[in-house]
C-alpha cells in the first residue's frame, strides 16, 4: 500500500511512519508549505498543522485556523481533482472539538462546543467531510511521548519534584499512549468499516491529579506541588483553558469498532512512556 502522509515529520507521523514501512508500506511525506502538486498514495493520512500548544495571540490563533482548515481543504480539492481517488482520507482532529463539560462523559456522539478550538475543529472536519472518498476523522487527546507534546513538558517539573495538578486538578485529561494512536490510525487505514469521528482517547480518562499522582510515582518523584490556574493563564493566556478545563471524552466508537487497546492503565502507560528512548 502507497499511504500518503502530511505531517510526517511530527510526533505522530514520525510513529506511523515507521509502523507503516516496517509492514512493508511505502509512505510518500507530503509538506504543505510546498505549494506543488500533492502526490496522491491509497490512503491520505492528514496531520499538518499549526501547534496548538502556544499562547494564543490574534496572530497565532490565525495560524492554528488556517493550517487546519485551508491546509485540509487543499488535501482534500487534490483528492477530489484525482482521477484515480485514494480509497480514504485519514484526517486528525482533537478532542477540543466538545469545548468545555466538566466532568460529563464525552463519545462521538456529543455535539461541539462554541470555544475557539471547538470552532477550529468543526471547521476542520468540515472540510475533511467534503472528501469524495471515506473520511475518517480521529479527535485525539492527550498523547503520552516523552519526546514531545504535553507530556514532554511536564517531565522536568515532575523529575526536580516541583510538579503536581494544575488548577485545582478535578478537571478531566483525556490521555492516549503514542503507540495507541498509531494503532487507531492503522485500523482507520486497514478497515473500511471505519467512517466519520472515533476518539483517540484511553478508554478511562481520568482527573489533572489523578494523572499528577501517577506521573509522581512513575518518576519516583513527589506529586503535591499545587499550580495554580493563573499562574498557567498568565503564560499562556486563552490557551490555559486547554489544561484547566480538560475533557472526560471516552473512545465508544473506537472500541465499538474493534479496537483493542494497547493501554488501558494510566500507570502502565506512563511507565512506558517515560522509559521508552526520545
Amino acid at each position: 500500500m502507497r499511504v500518503t502522509i502530511t505531517g510526517a515529520s511530527g510526533l505522530i507521523g514520525t510513529k506511523l511512519r515507521a509502523a507503516l514501512e516496517a509492514r512493508g508500506d511505502e509512505v510518500i511525506p507530503v509538506s504543505l508549505r510546498d505549494r506543488g502538486p500533492i502526490e496522491l498514495g491509497d490512503v491520505v493520512v492528514h496531520l499538518a498543522g499549526e501547534n496548538v500548544a502556544q499562547r494564543w495571540t490574534d496572530e497565532s490563533r490565525k495560524r492554528i485556523e488556517e493550517s487546519r482548515v485551508d491546509g485540509t481543504r487543499r488535501v482534500v480539492e487534490a483528492i477530489n481533482a484525482a482521477e484515480t481517488k485514494p480509497t480514504a482520507l485519514i484526517s486528525s482532529s482533537a478532542v477540543g472539538y466538545y469545548g468545555k463539560h466538566g466532568d460529563e462523559k464525552l463519545d462521538e456522539s456529543t455535539p461541539p462546543g462554541d470555544d475557539f478550538l471547538a470552532r477550529v475543529c468543526v471547521a476542520w472536519e468540515h472540510e475533511a467531510q467534503q472528501a469524495q472518498t471515506r473520511v475518517v476523522l480521529i479527535r485525539t487527546g492527550v498523547v503520552l511521548d516523552k519526546s514531545a507534546g504535553a507530556l514532554a513538558k511536564m517531565l522536568l517539573p515532575f523529575k526536580l519534584g516541583v510538579g503536581g495538578p494544575v488548577a485545582g486538578g478535578d478537571q478531566y485529561m483525556p490521555w492516549i499512549h503514542l503507540d495507541d494512536v498509531v494503532g487507531i490510525y492503522l485500523a482507520a487505514i486497514d478497515d473500511a468499516s471505519w467512517t466519520g469521528p472515533v476518539n483517540a482517547t484511553a478508554p478511562e480518562p481520568v482527573t489533572n491529579k489523578e494523572f499528577s499522582r501517577a506521573l509522581g510515582r512513575a518518576l519516583h518523584r513527589p506529586a503535591i506541588a499545587p499550580i495554580p490556574g493563573f499562574a498557567i493563564r498568565s503564560l499562556y493566556g486563552d490557551m490555559a483553558e486547554i489544561v484547566t478545563e480538560g475533557q472526560r471524552a471516552v473512545p465508544k466508537r473506537t472500541l465499538e469498532l474493534g479496537y483493542r487497546f494497547l493501554y488501558t492503565d494510566l500507570e502502565d502507560a506512563l511507565k512506558k512512556a517515560t522509559s521508552a528512548p526520545a
